[in-house]
């Protein structure tokens, strides 16, 4: 399901706030097969290494790997990303839903959090990083990448 992504892409990055508020900025992310096969990890690093000042901004500054191993007992692929920079750690359950790869999970705050691969093709792909509105109700853009492959 994720064999796809293998390579690097460069991505466009738009952060949201809370209250609505976008920031927008460029990144990479690099994807490969590890563990004799078994998973994939990929490197968000955002800013970009090309644009990365030397001390950025803690909240947008991403470092961080996500690795997606596949559990036969869920019949679907569990991924953990981790960001040593920020602290952040989330635990997801992916699955393909029609065209598109959908992973649920929580913040550790207990949020409920959706990461959603979308217009996927060959060269290119939308993420979506959602957070359940404390409505209980509404899905909350958190981040938004479109990813264009680097050949």
């Amino acid at each position: 399901m994720y064999g796809w992504l293998v390579g690097s892409w460069e991505i466009d990055v738009y952060d949201y706030d809370e209250d609505g508020a976008v920031r927008r900025g460029k990144g990479e992310v690099h994807f490969g097969w590890v563990l004799e096969g078994r998973a994939v990890q990929d490197v968000w690093i955002m800013p970009a290494r090309s644009q990365r000042p030397d001390n950025p901004d803690a909240i947008r500054n991403r470092y961080g790997m996500t690795l997606r191993v596949w559990d036969p007992s869920i019949q679907a692929w569990r991924a953990t990303w981790i960001n040593p920079v920020s602290g952040a750690r989330n635990e997801l359950i992916g699955r393909r839903i029609g065209d598109d790869i959908v992973q649920v999970g929580t913040h550790p705050d207990g949020a409920p959090i959706r990461w959603m691969f979308t217009e996927i093709t060959p060269d290119s792909f939308r993420w979506t990083g959602d957070v359940l509105d404390k409505d209980g109700k509404t899905w909350r853009p958190e981040a938004v990448f479109r990813a264009r492959r680097i050949r």
